[in-house]
């Protein structure tokens, strides 16, 4: 687990998760060799690195010097799976993992305090993971909503039932001001923050029988320039190719962990 918070606290363009509630705020990856892990997004994203607060076992991914993700070396030690997984902004951790729980999902870690905040990992009903955050977000979080990663999908057995889940655990398009906006296009449900697509939740065709072959999980999306590029980048630092589209592309690190890359032009 890795917080969304800049290493360097910074004193203006502070956005708190108060302000953008319900919305994809963070991306994590745990790793079992930070080293290898650092040199394997370098050549395939080009990364840069910086070590983050809560110690030598983290870091903080930055692009064009702008923070995009965390990287927890915390596989082995906590017992946890590679992975990477997506963090949502709540105004309460606490709350939001009752609400969870309330609805069939689980707490795995936490609510944590993690200074300037508190974190919890947690699995939907269908056993999906996802992170919350409450607290501080990166400094100037407006620019990591236009840097990567382009959005996150998930990919479960019944879009709807899953929608309901985690509007009710995250207050989409609830009154609250700022809450996230949820509808159904191009055959998925679309969530949206300010006018932005931020997530994807998919599971088939409407009106389709739920896939029990499908395990749910969150995928990660980052925005690249060349996705044939990234591909070449990551078997030759062994990595793998799950699946290349035109467009798109699923890899693997040589971790295990699965991602997505989307050329820029299709966010």
């Amino acid at each position: 687990m890795n917080h969304p918070a800049s290493p360097h606290r910074a004193t203006k363009n502070v956005t708190s998760t108060h302000s953008v509630f319900g919305a994809p705020c963070w991306v994590s990856l745990t790793s079992r060799d930070l080293e290898a892990t650092e040199g394997f997004y370098t050549a395939v994203l080009g990364w840069q690195w910086q070590r983050a607060r809560l110690g030598d076992r983290f870091r903080m991914a930055l692009a064009d010097g702008t923070p995009v993700a965390g990287i927890a070396a915390v596989a082995s030690m906590w017992q946890m799976a590679v992975a990477w997984t997506p963090y949502f902004a709540v105004p309460s951790a606490d709350e939001a993992a009752s609400r969870a729980q309330e609805r069939g999902g689980t707490t795995a870690v936490g609510p944590l305090s993690l200074p300037p905040g508190r974190a919890a990992l947690l699995a939907d009903r269908d056993g999906a993971t996802f992170g919350i955050w409450e607290g501080e977000l990166v400094a100037d979080w407006e620019s990591w909503r236009e840097s990567q990663p382009a959005f996150i999908r998930l990919h479960t057995r019944d879009a709807f039932d899953a929608a309901i889940f985690y509007g009710e655990v995250l207050d989409w398009a609830s009154e609250h001001a700022g809450c996230c906006q949820v509808h159904y296009e191009g055959g998925e449900v679309v969530l949206r923050s300010r006018g932005d697509i931020v997530a994807r939740i998919s599971s088939g065709a409407l009106g389709s029988a739920p896939d029990p072959t499908i395990r749910p999980h969150w995928q990660v999306h980052f925005a690249v320039a060349d996705v044939s590029a990234c591909t070449r980048a990551a078997e030759k630092h062994g990595g793998s190719v799950l699946s290349k589209g035109g467009d798109e592309a699923v890899l693997r690190d040589a971790d295990g962990a699965q991602f997505t890359v989307t050329s820029r032009r299709e966010r």
